[in-house]
Formats: C-alpha cells, structure tokens, sequence
C-alpha cells in the first residue's frame, strides 16, 4: 500500500476495532430517537400532505448520525494521538499534507457511511421510505460525511483535550444538527426561524437527502448541492492549509 493508503487503513481500523462503541452505539441511539418522537408525533404531525411522520423522520436521523459521526471519527483520532503522544509517528512519515487530509477525511467518510447504513436498516422495522431520486441519497451522504470529516480534522488539529474538541462538538455541531430539521419540516416553523434555518448549511445537507427519499424537500436540491458543495470546498481549503502549515502539530 502507498503512503495515504496505509494511513487510510490505520484510521478505519482504529474505529473497527471498537465498532460496538463507534457503530452500534449511535445506531442504538438512533433507533430511540426514533421510537420516542415516532410514538409521541406519530398521529399528530403528517409532512407533505402524504407521508406519515415516522417515515419522514427516518432519512434525517440516518443523516444526522452520518454527520455526526464522520466529525467525531477524525477529530477524536488527531486529539486522542496528540494526547498519547503517537503522533510524533506519524509526522516522522514522508507523508504529504494531501495523504493526511484524504486518509483522514477518508476514513470519516467510511465510519458516517456505515453508521448511516446501520441507523436505516434498523428502522426499517418501523417504516420504509421511498427511493424517489437514489442519485440524490448518495450524493448528499457522501458530501455531508466528507464535509463534517473535514470539518472534525480542523476541531482536531485545534484542540489539545478531549474537552476543547467536546466545545466543538457540544456548542457547534450538536445544536447545527438538531436545528436543521431532523425532527420536522421548517415550512412549521414561524417566517423568523424559517429564515434562520437557511442560513444553517446542516439544513441543506439534511434537506437534499430527504428529496433522495421523497422526491419533495423544502429547497431545491440543486440548490442545496451548490451551498454543501462550496461549504465542503472552503472547508477542505482550510484544512489543507493548516496540515501544510503543521498548525499545532509540528513545534
């Protein structure tokens, strides 16, 4: 294997190796998610005038969890190798800033993926979505893990401890994704927070998945691909940056 590849396979390794925490943990979570809102809103919330609210719920905890857990694969990885002190081995590589990024960003992508997988097959049980546009489904999955990997690869290379990344995660990503409409359609809520909410990028990432499942969303996936998309573009530029630069990695 070359350089990035090795990498790659150490960092989906890592998160293997401890799949009950990093995989079945958030599935779990998921499916309760799912039971307490479905059982609470079931009767009560219809969406798009035809879908049932379980159905219409499972597509953003799928995607919320993929999100999620993309962001805490790589961030977690850099802050808990800094913390050991094994990044020294790392940095000892002839590794470009480029086989870092793709094998960081890679393996996030993978756990998101995985995770994702296991939160949809599970609730299955309760509901089946459509699969109006499946292009769409992959699309956004594979954008939304790469953009939250990218995102956690610059919380990591930032953070020195566990509690400096948990601030990213506890008072960014956390509140980002639960007010993107997981949980309900922004078209319920007031003209003020509707507003609000497009100004959210987690909101398109969520939306646009849906449309995969539905055909309907409450933004023109088009739309929502350009704004993820440049969001990603930024980001990554970053990123980059900060590896060639050796932010807070190389002293």
């Amino acid at each position: 294997m070359t350089g990035w590849q090795t990498l790659f396979y150490k960092e989906v390794l890592r998160f293997w190796k401890v799949s009950f925490q990093t995989v079945a943990a958030p599935v779990l979570t998921a499916v309760l998610y799912l039971l307490i809102f479905s059982h609470v809103l079931e009767n009560h919330v219809r969406v798009y005038d035809r879908l049932s609210y379980t159905a219409f719920l499972i597509p953003g905890l799928v995607m919320m969890s993929l999100l999620q857990n993309a962001f805490a694969n790589s961030s977690s990885s850099l802050v808990q190798s800094k913390i050991m002190g094994n990044l020294v081995f790392i940095l000892l590589t002839p590794l470009s800033h480029w086989a870092w990024f793709v094998a960081y960003v890679g393996s996030s992508v993978v756990r998101g993926l995985v995770v994702g997988l296991g939160v949809f097959v599970c609730t299955l049980v309760f509901a089946r979505p459509e699969f109006s546009a499946p292009v769409w489904i992959g699309v956004f999955a594979l954008l939304g893990a790469a953009l939250l990997g990218t995102l956690g690869l610059i919380a990591g290379l930032w953070a020195d401890k566990f509690d400096q990344m948990a601030v990213f995660q506890n008072f960014i990503v956390m509140p980002m994704t639960f007010l993107s409409g997981v949980f309900y359609s922004i078209h319920s809520l007031p003209p003020f927070w509707q507003q609000v909410s497009h100004l959210n990028p987690f909101f398109y990432m969520i939306d646009g998945f849906r449309y995969g499942f539905f055909g309907q969303s409450d933004v023109s996936p088009w739309l929502s691909l350009g704004i993820v998309g440049t969001a990603w573009l930024l980001v990554s530029a970053l990123a980059i940056h900060l590896l060639r630069t050796g932010y807070k990695i190389r002293y």
